[in-house]
């Protein structure tokens, strides 16, 4: 899987998981969408990275991070709460992000070697 897929899925996954989380959690808490907002701007930054445009790729891979990151605190509250569902969507979340940020990591690292 290359960089510019592995960040499309990221982002489609972040907005559908956390709409699914917004929609089943009886509150309906905003917060529960911040996960959404960072997949519309990695959606942003796809033709970008798909162009191989270094700035924008950059900028991805911070997004990226910062959602990795920040899914941590999530992931405590649903696992105090046990909630499977949410330790779920969270899990997968993280997943991802791990995932696009290797494959991020691989890429920079490949592009760096076939420049000798």
């Amino acid at each position: 899987m290359r960089a510019h897929s592995a960040s499309l899925l990221n982002a489609l996954l972040l907005i559908a998981l956390s709409a699914w989380g917004y929609f089943s959690s009886g509150a309906a808490s905003f917060t529960a969408l911040i996960p959404a907002a960072f997949g519309v701007l990695l959606l942003a930054c796809y033709p970008g990275v798909k162009a191989e445009n270094k700035v924008v790729a950059h900028i991805a891979v911070l997004l990226t991070l910062v959602v990795l990151l920040a899914l941590f605190m999530p992931l405590r509250g649903a696992l105090g709460r046990e909630d499977p569902l949410a330790i779920l969507r969270v899990g997968l979340m993280l997943a991802s992000n791990a995932l696009a940020l290797a494959l991020f990591i691989k890429s920079f690292i490949d592009v760096r070697r076939a420049r000798g």
